[in-house]
């Protein structure tokens, strides 16, 4: 399968005093739960990994084997579960909550370290000398409940991460089932270090409708209306939409990726952006937002100077 067949179409253009100066092209998919039906660009079925759009997904088993009344989980904990948080305090304090339920500590985790997302907290610990907690890893909690699924089944806690795992494959199996995949695409090692599946556009919207339309995984999709701070934090795509939207809700994934779902309609649709550039991919989803009538969240499209001067503006070509 060659990305080189795929016909990415022109999504975004900064227009600079009449010139063109950038570019962004991609896909959209639209679908509701029997099948896609409405195709932006054609990707020809070529898989793409799902990054963390995975996360709620892999959640899914919090349900299945009753981790939730097992640790009587609040809902902010099974949000933190699916979220690519920001490395604030209330992501932090959820996550370390969830973990002493559990009855384990930060040193069983297996994401690694990196600076919270959020700029204001990189300032705060800069300014103060705070080092860097693993807590602040946007995966953290995707890794504490595999943890604490780990500690329920009685699996091995050093090799949750490794494919051969008993988890992942309970993982790689739930996935195939719910994004209805009928045969074996490539696993990648995502960044925190544990499996990621990948597929096309419209087997990702398969997914996510028969998991956010499903009664059985209410819970889920109320942690994601109810607490979109938590999914996210300071300015995530996922988070902005989710606060001004009505049973709307977003999770946003690297290399490009956002998957909106309307658990009203039961309809959902990706946005896949070529070159992974993630202020085009938040503008090419809050258009199609307001294309289809789900939300009209305000962008500034306007190119400025420093000094305030327009110079240009950005099209949204969709």
């Amino acid at each position: 399968m060659d990305s080189n067949n795929t016909e990415p179409e022109l999504l975004v253009e900064y227009i600079r005093d009449g010139l063109v100066e950038q570019e962004h092209y991609g896909f959209i998919v639209l679908a509701d739960k029997e099948r896609a039906f409405d195709f932006t660009g054609d990707a020809k079925n070529y898989p793409f990994y799902l990054r963390s759009c995975a996360k709620p997904l892999q959640a899914s088993l919090i349900i299945d084997y009753g981790m939730d009344k097992f640790y009587d989980m609040t809902e902010e904990e099974i949000a933190i579960c699916c979220a690519s948080h920001a490395g604030e305090e209330i992501h932090v304090n959820t996550a370390r909550k969830l973990l002493d339920k559990i009855g384990l500590t930060e040193n069983n985790l297996k994401c690694g370290l990196h600076k919270p997302l959020s700029k204001t907290e990189q300032t705060k610990m800069l300014l103060n000398e705070i080092p860097v907690n693993i807590l602040q890893n946007n995966c953290s909690g995707k890794h504490i409940m595999m943890l604490g699924l780990c500690k329920m089944k009685n699996w091995d806690l050093n090799t949750y991460a490794e494919p051969g795992h008993p988890l992942q494959q309970a993982i790689k199996a739930k996935i195939t089932e719910l994004c209805r995949l009928t045969h074996e695409y490539p696993v990648t090692k995502d960044g925190c270090g544990v499996p990621n599946m990948s597929m096309p556009l419209t087997n990702m919207l398969h997914g996510y409708l028969n998991l956010f339309c499903n009664p059985k995984y209410e819970k889920i999709k109320n942690a994601f209306l109810n607490h979109p701070y938590i999914i996210g934090g300071e300015d995530r795509t996922d988070t902005k939409i989710i606060e001004n939207s009505d049973g709307i809700a977003a999770k946003v994934g690297a290399g490009g990726l956002c998957i909106v779902v309307n658990t009203r309609t039961e309809e959902a649709f990706v946005v896949k952006i070529a070159d992974c550039d993630m202020k085009a991919r938040e503008m090419v989803v809050l258009q199609v937002l307001k294309n289809l009538h789900w939300a009209d969240i305000e962008f500034d499209n306007s190119i400025k100077t420093l000094h305030g001067d327009k110079v240009g503006e950005i099209l949204i070509t969709v």
